[in-house]
């Protein structure tokens, strides 16, 4: 790898100080000629980096400059090129969410994370899941529901309860929010080569919203979920600070609350 790299920066004010510092130690180059993206800001912000250059196929180093930073590394004044220089990517595939809104409207987005299901309005959405032509559920009553990746098992996932997934699992969390009937569904875990399909049972008086991480469609009938292998993600870790090791380290958390 050679020592040039891309740079892009968030626009807060820790992320301009830390910008700074980088720009000082490693030589910058256009994003054609660069051997990785580094990347300074939040998850919120490298997930957006992600989807707008996955098509450059690069790898891509993050540098926290927001609160947790799951997908990020921590800042450190130490030679960034021998760190980037020695790392192995940890390689992710997205999602990828197809929604129907009206007969012709199809709308595709990617997302890292999951794709949350959600109910539009003060009533709750009515939904049929499926896996392929198998039913997972034929009507949940509940505020939506969660597609998790591995990746984005710890995030909004851990949160409604559903499972922390290993990053090699080879599987997706099906995660409901607040269900309400039946009231004891729980997470259920399928095959990442599932096709997940959601359908709205009363979209005119229970609207619903299909968001792929923080790309939002409105008034969603129906939507296809499943993983596209043909896009990767190569993320870089310091080893101390692996991806996987902070899913067990969630794993582990959660284990000893629940105990």
């Amino acid at each position: 790898m050679t020592n040039s790299f891309y740079l892009i920066s968030d626009t807060n004010r820790n992320s301009k100080k830390i910008r700074s510092h980088v720009l000082k130690k490693i030589k910058i180059t256009s994003i054609k000629k660069s051997k990785a993206i580094i990347v300074i800001g939040g998850d919120g912000f490298m997930l957006h980096t992600l989807k707008k250059f996955h098509k450059a196929k690069k790898s891509f180093y993050g540098i926290n400059s927001g609160n947790y930073g799951f997908l990020m590394n921590k800042f450190s004044k130490k030679n960034l090129y021998d760190y980037i220089s020695k790392i192995k990517p940890v390689q992710i595939h997205p999602l990828v969410m197809s929604v129907e809104r009206k007969k012709g409207y199809k709308k595709n987005s990617i997302a890292i994370n999951e794709v949350s299901i959600l109910r539009q309005s003060k009533q709750a959405a009515s939904l049929k899941i499926m896996n392929g032509k198998k039913t997972v559920i034929k009507k949940l009553i509940s505020d939506g529901v969660l597609i998790s990746t591995p990746a984005g098992s710890t995030a909004y996932n851990l949160s409604a309860h559903g499972p922390i997934l290993k990053l090699n699992s080879k599987k997706l969390a099906i995660t409901p929010i607040s269900p309400f009937r039946p009231r004891r569904w729980k997470a259920k875990t399928v095959s990442d080569k599932s096709k997940i399909l959601i359908f709205n049972l009363n979209d005119k008086k229970r609207p619903i919203s299909a968001v792929a991480d923080n790309n939002e469609v409105r008034n969603a009938k129906k939507i296809k979920i499943e993983i596209n292998k043909k896009i990767k993600f190569n993320l870089l870790y310091e080893r101390n600070n692996s991806l996987n090791k902070k899913i067990k380290i969630e794993q582990l958390r959660k284990e000893t609350f629940e105990k």
